[in-house]
């Protein structure tokens, strides 16, 4: 029997744990490195060349689909299996647009993982339960990309559908920072940041800034540091 090399790559060590255990149980997979943050995954990438890491979109330093895009650039073999914990259709996109071979939510199932593991080695791409090969990814990709009507960033960037001052000025609003404090702190008008805010609000569809921030955190968009407060009436 031939055996795979897998890499486990998620900052949560108990959750890459478990995936370790799972797929070690499979006589055909030797799990040869884990990594917690993006970086480290990639030099881990570069440096043993493992057949398939199943990769967590939401990482410090790099994200997921950074590191996809970055060892495709590299023209490295290792297969990218991206898992999230938030299904999100565009994310799906941007995902596959960076190189992934497979895109997947984070409940899935040790013996469903397996199979879609066995599936990318086989040279197929999956996105959740579906199975494509070469041209049909392709499709896939044409198809729901002229379904969202909308333009898509480089597939090195982490996806979100703001423009880059409007993230800016998300990162802040997470932060707890007020309009007056963003206004100082990004060198804009007080009267600027709140259209920002009124657009962010309404291009993410949520009713007020606290959900505005948990709805970027909850999908990997900014990141708060240890020691950063917590949000501001």
């Amino acid at each position: 029997m031939n055996q795979f090399t897998i890499m486990i790559v998620d900052d949560h060590p108990i959750f890459r744990q478990g995936l370790v255990e799972a797929l070690s149980l499979e006589a055909e997979f030797e799990v040869l490195a884990e990594a917690s943050d993006g970086i480290t995954a990639l030099d881990l990438i570069h440096r043993m060349r493992p057949d398939v890491a199943v990769v967590d979109v939401n990482l410090p330093e790099l994200n997921g689909q950074q590191v996809t895009r970055q060892v495709v650039t590299k023209k490295l073999p290792t297969r990218i299996v991206l898992l999230t914990a938030y299904d999100d259709a565009e994310q799906a996109i941007h995902a596959m647009r960076a190189g992934a071979f497979a895109y997947c939510t984070k409940d899935v199932e040790p013996q469903q993982l397996i199979g879609v593991i066995r599936h990318v080695l086989d040279g197929k791409f999956v996105i959740g339960t579906d199975i494509y090969d070469d041209m049909g990814v392709k499709r896939w990709l044409v198809e729901r990309t002229e379904q969202a009507l909308r333009p898509y960033s480089d597939p090195g960037d982490p996806f979100h559908p703001l423009s880059g001052r409007e993230m800016e000025v998300l990162e802040c609003v997470t932060r707890g920072m007020s309009n007056k404090e963003i206004a100082a702190t990004l060198g804009i008008s007080h009267q600027t940041v709140k259209n920002h805010v009124t657009s962010i609000l309404r291009r993410l569809g949520v009713e007020d800034r606290t959900q505005a921030a948990v709805f970027a955190l909850k999908r990997g968009w900014v990141r708060l540091h240890p020691d950063e407060s917590e949000q501001r009436e």
